[in-house]
């Protein structure tokens, strides 16, 4: 899998998201094992953007680990300041599990209810309208009527 490529207005982005955070994979004397790659891996589905921190005084060989690590993993290197490398992968899309069985969530509403004689202020209730509940024009909470399964209402002509 080839490296993501980002134009130098993206990296500039990258590394100015990157700055604030901390190494989430730290790479020591046994180098880039399988376990490192799945944590950055792992990491990079979480996050999106992630700094990994490399152990090792030889600058080339930090080199060839964040080429391997971009190449491996489908990720955008973004910058190799010192010890920390920095990698880019875009976030995957979630996926949603709609329920159908699911109603409506619980809403907090207003009710302003005005004196009858027109001195006093109007008094504020906050009531709470469950998913099987409709507010009616006084202010009261009723329960929603269970509907008729659909038919057609169109009445037939002769024929």
């Amino acid at each position: 899998m080839p490296a993501l490529n980002l134009t130098a207005a993206q990296r500039r982005e990258q590394r100015a998201a990157s700055h604030h955070l901390d190494p989430v994979v730290a790479i020591g004397a046994d180098g880039l094992t399988g376990a490192v790659r799945k944590e950055a891996d792992a990491a990079l589905k979480a996050h999106g953007l992630i700094k990994v921190r490399v152990f090792s005084d030889d600058r080339a060989a930090r080199e060839a680990v964040f080429a391997d690590l971009a190449d491996s993993l489908n990720a955008a290197p973004v910058q190799h300041i010192g010890k920390l490398l920095v990698l880019w992968r875009p976030l995957p899309d979630k996926e949603q599990a709609r329920r159908e069985d699911r109603g409506a969530a619980p809403r907090v509403v207003k009710v302003l209810k005005f004196s009858k004689s027109g001195n006093h202020r109007p008094q504020v209730k906050k009531l709470t309208v469950r998913g099987n509940e409709r507010l009616t024009a006084g202010g009261l909470v009723k329960r929603a009527k269970k509907r008729p399964a659909q038919s057609s209402t169109k009445k037939k002509g002769p024929g």
